[in-house]
């Protein structure tokens, strides 16, 4: 049996040590890499669980449901978060461990919405609550366990090796992801073989747990324990005292918020521009950005290591700075070196809808009823499909609208004053129409694998995780050192899901309404712009540094 006494666990030795870095990072990375395989796989999910609506619904339902797993990651937080800081660190996260595994096997083996209409979705958002919930109680008792451990002026270093696994579990998905996919080919891949990476997680989540059950308890926590200092109601000392309460608060918008958006831009907003807006072949968007992920991932301990000497807080505050400033930049010539095709058409002859305003919808249809037939819906409809921007120029209250592409002009036609069958006749010519028209102008319908320049690709998505580096490299020691052991599981959780799970989580989904409403494919960028900026102000004046404080207090 092990001991687990105060004095068996507290001088740890150096093989100790690495043995918790290990079994906490391992059993991490499994829990990313369970949660991100929907994101690495959003367009076979929204074919899958959601072919009953417009194809931009059904892109957005699935951005959707892939960002419901990070609205309830707070809750998690709370539920997991007490419990942690009354049950103990480790019994915590092999609960929320078992959740997370188990939910993703069950999609791996869903039925499709062909197979079983509504339940398909309803099943797999279900699915992803449960996995949100898990993840929600994961990160806080791994960070906070590891700390912990840590000797005096490392726990930037060690904690690091924690932050590694978010990046760790998005590349393992998308290896095994282009892994399956080469073995099976695209054509099975689409239609069963995108199920193969939600059932491994079974096998993983036994390694994962054996690992996980040779733990012992934190030194900070059995002490605690021994000397009878534990919260009995940490969620009213966390949350209803104002001293504890206003440092969840700086926690969240003076760190978290601002290290979220930048983490989700940087890596998961990044894959989705290069499939959906610029028609980057999945295989090589997925390819391109796990050399990136490969060549950046070190950073992490760098950032963390240097975090020791210099503090958590201009490092992270740096990163979101670097990345408010860059963002538009950034994302403009990974469109010229991804796609050059379009971006010299969009340079070369731009295209401007003339529309009446009232002709105009919001391009979102919740329970696919919705036909979008009037001229302008029609035009707007096609572009956002092709992922191509454009401006808008008003026309006169019932004026037909329509596209000039460059000095190119194709006018749209009235759809409502039809019945579905000739509608139905008259867009599919109209749309053959407009394409070939685009095509003339030199827009492709998808991007020149040939024509993509691969390495300034990776060099551009290098520095975008370069930067999620920077910002979450050190976060987790931050946090940490923020809050009393008594409470600290609970009261780090919380403003980190919060801003992971809300302010970084529905970055996509943001993003991607946002460009659907005004036609800019960069205008999403404003979103993680503005809350990168708002973190560094508030973290600036706001944020004290405690990279010597004692975690035993």
């Amino acid at each position: 049996m092990t001991d687990t006494t105060p004095d068996a666990v507290g001088p740890q030795g150096h093989q100790n040590d690495r043995m918790v870095i290990l079994a906490s990072s391992v059993g991490t990375v499994i829990e990313w890499y369970d949660f991100y395989l929907y994101g690495s796989l959003a367009a076979i999910i929204t074919a899958q669980f959601f072919s009953g609506v417009n194809e931009t619904t059904g892109y957005i339902f699935a951005l959707m449901a892939f960002a419901a797993g990070f609205a309830v990651r707070p809750f998690g937080a709370l539920v997991f978060g007490r419990l942690g800081d009354l049950w103990g660190r480790k019994n915590t996260f092999l609960v929320t461990m078992a959740l997370m595994g188990l939910s993703t096997f069950v999609v791996g083996l869903l039925p499709s919405y062909a197979a079983i209409g509504v339940a398909a979705p309803v099943i797999l958002i279900l699915m992803r609550l449960i996995q949100g919930l898990a993840l929600g109680g994961e990160y806080g008792g791994a960070a906070t366990y590891v700390a912990e451990h840590a000797p005096p002026g490392k726990r930037g270093l060690y904690t690091s090796f924690i932050q590694i696994t978010a990046t760790a579990g998005l590349l393992l998905s998308l290896v095994v992801i282009l892994g399956v996919r080469t073995w099976l080919g695209e054509e099975a891949f689409t239609d069963w073989g995108w199920r193969i990476p939600f059932l491994v997680s079974i096998l993983l989540l036994g390694v994962s747990l054996w690992i996980r059950l040779k733990l012992a308890e934190s030194p900070a926590f059995q002490r605690m324990k021994a000397e009878g200092k534990g919260s009995t109601t940490p969620l009213k000392d966390s949350f209803a005292k104002w001293p504890n309460l206003k440092l969840v608060l700086i926690a969240l918008f003076g760190l978290v918020a601002g290290q979220a958006v930048v983490w989700y831009t940087g890596q998961f907003y990044a894959l989705f521009f290069l499939e959906k807006t610029l028609k980057v072949e999945a295989a090589l968007a997925n390819t391109l950005i796990a050399i990136a992920l490969i060549l950046a991932t070190p950073f992490f301990v760098f950032w963390g290591w240097l975090s020791d000497k210099v503090g958590r807080k201009p490092i992270i505050l740096a990163g979101c700075l670097l990345a408010a400033l860059s963002y538009q930049p950034l994302f403009h010539a990974l469109s010229s070196a991804a796609n050059p095709q379009l971006a010299a058409a969009s340079r070369e002859a731009p295209v401007v809808v003339h529309a009446d305003p009232a002709d105009c919808s919001v391009q979102f249809d919740p329970v696919g009823r919705t036909v979008f037939n009037r001229s302008c819906d029609l035009i707007k409809t096609h572009l956002s499909r092709a992922g191509i921007s454009y401006d808008t120029v008003d026309l006169p209250a019932g004026s037909v609208a329509e596209v000039h592409i460059g000095e190119r002009v194709v006018e749209s036609f009235r759809g409502e004053t039809m019945d579905r069958a000739a509608f139905a006749e008259a867009r599919t010519a109209w749309d053959a129409g407009l394409g070939a028209a685009l095509a003339e102008a030199g827009y492709p319908a998808s991007a020149d694998s040939a024509q993509v320049n691969r390495p300034v690709v990776v060099g551009i998505l290098f520095v975008l995780v370069l930067f999620v580096t920077m910002v979450y490299g050190p976060i987790a020691a931050a946090l940490v050192e923020m809050f009393p052991t008594r409470v600290r599981y609970t009261s780090m959780s919380l403003p980190y899901h919060i801003g992971n799970g809300w302010f970084g989580g529905f970055l996509p989904t943001t993003a991607f309404a946002i460009v659907a409403a005004t036609g800019n494919v960069y205008a999403g960028l404003w979103y993680p712009i503005a809350v990168a900026l708002l973190t560094f102000v508030v973290g600036l004046f706001l944020v004290k540094d405690r990279r010597d404080v004692d975690l035993m207090d």
